[in-house]
């Protein structure tokens, strides 16, 4: 298994913890528990899924160890975690990418758009799926898939129907006009070429783990 060159081993308290919170065990990758820790350590969540399944089988003897100390002693554990955020350097990678042209990580997809501040990617993300399973008759407010997923991602369904237009201006299979004039425009063609082109099913896969984070 690949380690992240952030990943420490004090840091699989952190994932027992979250392992320990009701429902006890292995938490969906993009809830939203592991996404706050992954953006907290500047780690992938899929990295600190894979982690936290490791965690669960117990196979290497530190992992028993730390099972052994930890899992029923909840204090000692919130004690632990509390002293490990409180470590000189916690969550702060400056120091390691000194020097080194750091690539464009998942870390902005959770983050608010600037000037559409109630978005994100991820739910960018999430309205072209809901883009690819409409029709542009069923792009309206009233149809009750838009609805849902406006109650999902916390806005109106106009906002979400506002998305799509702007998706169906990046849609090179649509005639449209040339001039589109939206703050969602570059969001969107963002989306659209990571996307766009790609497998539906396998968006449609990443859109089922991006539901956990914004339940």
């Amino acid at each position: 298994m690949a380690t992240h060159p952030l990943w420490t081993e004090e840091y699989w308290l952190l994932l027992l913890q979250i392992y320990l919170k009701k429902p006890i065990g292995i938490k969906p990758t993009y809830a939203r528990s592991m996404v706050e820790l992954s953006l907290e350590l500047h780690i992938p969540p899929r990295m600190l899924s894979e982690k936290m399944e490791q965690l669960a089988r117990k196979d290497i003897p530190s992992l028993q160890t730390l099972w052994e100390t930890y899992a029923n002693n909840p204090n000692k554990l919130r004690k632990e975690v509390k002293r490990i955020r409180g470590m000189k350097g916690f969550g702060k990678p400056e120091k390691f990418y000194e020097g080194v042209e750091a690539e464009e990580t998942f870390e902005k997809d959770f983050l608010p758009i600037e000037k559409a501040t109630d978005l994100t990617p991820a739910a960018l993300i999430i309205v072209l799926d809901l883009y690819f399973h409409l029709t542009p008759i069923t792009m309206a407010e009233e149809t009750p898939e838009v609805k849902e997923v406006a109650q999902l991602l916390g806005i109106t369904a106009r906002r979400v129907v506002e998305i799509m237009d702007v998706y169906r201006f990046c849609d090179p299979y649509l005639n449209h006009d040339d001039l589109m004039i939206s703050p969602l425009l570059l969001p969107c063609q963002n989306i659209w070429d990571r996307y766009g082109n790609a497998d539906t099913k396998k968006l449609s896969t990443l859109v089922e783990e991006l539901h956990h984070y914004f339940k």
